[in-house]
């Protein structure tokens, strides 16, 4: 069985943002939380993790460090990374991806994680453009009709590869980024598509470019804010962001809080809507108690209240009809 807890992840946060102005985008806000935080949440059970960029705040404890040279680009970012990982599986993320959850990134670590050979549906496990890889060993397995493994990226819907949302064994990928520094002299300045050309990975298909959505312009920092607040996702995001604003993880049946605010205020008083699932919370962090098991007690009460004042209703309207 895969132990998909073991994996270190790798945030690159660097980079000019130059199509931003050379605003710091890692910072940038979206649904009330930075893009970084958002990233950082979608991989809460890694390891290590790693931001490589300048410091900045973040929500959990990670490993600061900065590529070299500085603004040297994402191979040296990812080298830099590298260097502080012990895991033989890492995450590789850029620090500009609203909506990557961990579904995704779970996904990912199951097809990086799979053994030689393995089926690889919804994705293709050959090199792009017919390039062959430059390590021997994956060569020859290729050769051989097998399938090495030494990665999982999602690919877009046009049909682009994204490598920086993806999960890479960490041997071929060190390998990889020695050859590149043996040819070229240096990692700064070159493009990931350098690394790319000696990796079999399985590319995992993002059929509607959710989970691979980032944020290059103000354009499209405009345009996930405007997705968080349509109205099939802003309680969601709403609910995630206070939790990760009080630092609490705590499982939301919304359905459930929702109709119990609509009992409280029919059947009680508006004011009470708000009131009560304030009290079901406190009462939840005070006693430890299960929330759910709490709002079916309220949800209860509530009902057992609008009761009594409907049967008030009726006995009264009874008392003053007239005999007949």
């Amino acid at each position: 069985m895969i132990d998909l807890t073991h994996y270190d992840t790798i945030v690159l946060a660097g980079g000019a943002a130059q199509r931003l102005g050379g605003a710091d985008k890692p910072s940038l806000s979206v649904g009330g939380r930075p893009l970084l935080d958002r990233v950082l949440a979608a991989c809460p059970d890694a390891a290590i993790t790693v931001v490589v960029g300048p410091r900045r705040p973040a929500t959990r404890d990670v490993v600061h460090t900065l590529e070299d040279p500085p603004g040297g680009g994402p191979l040296a970012a990812l080298d830099a990374g590298l260097r502080h990982t012990t895991a033989p599986t890492v995450l590789v993320l850029s620090a500009d991806l609203p909506f990557l959850t961990a579904a995704t990134v779970q996904r990912l670590l199951e097809a990086a994680t799979r053994t030689a050979g393995a089926a690889t549906p919804g994705g293709s496990s050959a090199p792009r453009e017919g390039r062959a890889p430059h390590n021997g060993g994956a060569a020859a397995a290729a050769a051989a009709g097998r399938a090495p493994h030494d990665g999982a990226m999602l690919q877009d819907a046009s049909g682009r590869d994204q490598p920086l949302v993806a999960a890479y064994q960490v041997e071929p990928l060190r390998r990889e980024l020695a050859r590149v520094r043996a040819e070229h002299g240096t990692l700064a300045g070159l493009p990931l598509r350098a690394l790319m050309a000696g990796l079999l990975l399985e590319r995992l298909p993002d059929a509607t470019t959710t989970a691979s959505f980032d944020c290059d312009t103000w354009e499209d920092i405009s345009a996930a804010r405007a997705r968080i607040r349509e109205h099939g996702n802003v309680l969601d995001e709403w609910i995630t962001a206070v939790k990760a604003e009080l630092g609490i993880e705590l499982d939301v049946d919304t359905a459930a809080l929702l109709d119990l605010a609509r009992d409280a205020a029919h059947g009680v008083a508006r004011p009470a809507a708000p009131l009560t699932t304030f009290l079901i919370g406190y009462a939840a962090g005070q006693q430890g108690r299960d929330v759910q098991e709490l709002t079916e007690r309220a949800t209860a009460l509530a009902n057992r209240w609008a009761a009594e004042g409907a049967a008030d209703t009726d006995a009264t309207g009874a008392e003053t009809k007239p005999a007949e």
